[in-house]
């Protein structure tokens, strides 16, 4: 399994590892100077509108100055302050995906919810485009935070977060920086600069380390002379005879009219290769052992990616830290299939936690 897994390394879920692995994704360029496009304001997600939420797009800044695009999810027929959630994810996904199913599912149980689009990437801002940074993806949540804290809608002291896959790594390292977080709920989780600096279950040997590296100082100098980036390619496509089921999974999201989006890196060309460099030497998980508010871990029985989840478990530190294994779901179950996601436990889990 361990063999079949590095083998089809995917951009679905970690920056360049296709650079890591030996593979060469497809060779799309983007150009450097492209701008983010303008909000859609027609419903384009990947799931059905709820007719319980009132919805509507809405834009904010981090403190790097990017703007970010989200779809903000109203509960209807509440009154007073609400407690509030913002989501993201999968790494590579956009809000119109899983995040957003997230995201109403939330609202339509009484929280105000955010679902944004990282910088880089979707209807966010910030250039060149497809870039991933390990700080600035934590950012981002902190930068949701300062949204909802200045609603009128929100109680500032009842905010939480969910990050999915890559993005369940970035939320708890938000936690253990950004004392506003109360809860944190991490699914289906990725720790991203684990995994492209280590190999899946930490196989990556510092001579294979040391090549990547190399080759990825040598694409940005590439890059820099062609005024492109080069992307390491989303999901395989078209899929291999010999994939494994995770990668016959992500296909199946991803590449089908079940989770393909316009948008969607993981749908398309995936991130800019140069991405990885960022998480090789910037451990997200380093103090998480320090997090003191609530935590969450979610995770499949028979996801590849399970093992991210129990290791970053046995760091947590506190009482109110919980592993929440589903039996039988694989890791992209949790992106979608909404008979598996336990919504149920999450409500439980915030409103206790976010009192």
């Amino acid at each position: 399994m361990k063999t079949e897994i590095m083998k089809y390394a995917l951009a679905a879920c970690i920056a360049a590892l296709t650079a890591c692995t030996g593979a060469t994704g497809d060779n799309t360029k983007d150009d450097m100077n492209t701008t983010h496009p303008a909000l859609t304001q027609h419903w384009d997600k990947t799931f059905p509108q709820s007719d319980e939420v009132d919805h509507r797009k809405v834009t904010f800044r981090n403190r790097y100055g990017i703007t970010l695009a989200a779809d903000l999810y109203m509960p209807r027929n509440t009154a007073g302050r609400l407690p509030a959630i913002a989501v993201s994810g999968p790494f590579g996904a956009v809000k119109e995906q899983a995040s957003g199913l997230y995201a109403q599912t939330m609202a339509r149980r009484g929280f105000v919810t955010l679902a944004f689009d990282p910088s880089f990437t979707g209807e966010s801002g910030g250039e060149p485009r497809y870039v991933a940074s390990p700080d600035i993806s934590t950012e981002d949540f902190s930068a949701a935070v300062d949204l909802l804290s200045t609603m009128p809608e929100v109680d500032p002291g009842r905010i939480g977060i969910i990050g999915i896959c890559g993005w369940g790594g970035f939320a708890l390292n938000a936690a253990a920086v950004d004392t506003r977080i109360r809860a944190t709920v991490a699914a289906t989780m990725y720790d991203i600069s684990r995994c492209t600096a280590n190999g899946y279950f930490d196989t990556m040997t510092s001579d294979e380390r040391y090549r990547m590296r190399r080759a990825l100082s040598a694409q940005r100098t590439e890059d820099y002379r062609n005024g492109t980036c080069e992307l390491a390619g989303g999901v395989v496509d078209p899929l291999p005879d010999d994939a494994p089921q995770f990668v016959r999974d992500y296909y199946a999201y991803y590449k089908t009219p079940r989770g393909y989006h316009e948008r969607s890196l993981n749908s398309n060309s995936g991130w800019n290769k140069t991405s990885a460099l960022s998480f090789l030497n910037a451990p997200i998980l380093a103090y998480s052992d320090e997090i003191r508010s609530a935590v969450l871990l979610i995770h499949g029985e028979k996801a590849h990616s399970r093992y991210f989840s129990e290791d970053a478990f046995k760091r947590l530190r506190g009482d109110n830290k919980h592993l929440s294994i589903i039996p039988g779901a694989s890791h992209v179950d949790l992106y979608d299939n909404t008979g598996a996601i336990p919504f149920d436990e999450m409500e439980r889990f915030f409103n206790e936690n976010m009192r």
